[in-house]
């Protein structure tokens, strides 16, 4: 069997904060919360998955509040979000008092083509003004 252009994403990644995290993600940005588990879960790591219900796609955040797996955001590791249109100054106010950080991008297409938020761990977020395909 191989991937279908409906097959659901997971994009996981290590956070130091899950509650940090989730004001980011959810309260900042709009997500819904899909799932979470606390510690206690198999394997012994917090989660919190996030995303859209109906989505193709979900944000898995995985508690690492000792830093046995630091988080290592490069400027190229980016969540793009293609808006089709403007940003809302409202959303990114709402990053910004969620824990988020406005920053310049490292590459200055994202720059010319929208905005980019580091979220409380690092990791960048791409509002992008362009529609994708």
């Amino acid at each position: 069997m191989k991937p279908l252009a409906a097959s659901p994403v997971r994009i996981a990644r290590p956070s130091h904060d899950l509650r940090a995290a989730e004001r980011f993600w959810v309260g900042g940005l709009g997500l819904d919360i899909l799932f979470r588990a606390d510690d206690s879960a198999e394997g012994g790591h917090a989660l919190l998955m996030v995303g859209w219900p109906g989505a193709a796609w979900h944000l898995e955040l995985v508690g690492d509040p000792e830093d046995a797996t630091p988080a290592a955001p490069t400027g190229e590791d980016l969540l793009v979000l293609y808006l089709g249109g403007e940003v809302d100054e409202d959303l990114v106010r709402r990053l910004i008092d969620a824990g988020g950080t406005r920053v310049s991008a490292r590459n200055p297409y994202w720059d010319r083509w929208g905005i980019t938020i580091a979220d409380p761990d690092g990791y960048r977020l791409v509002l992008s003004t362009l529609s994708w395909p």
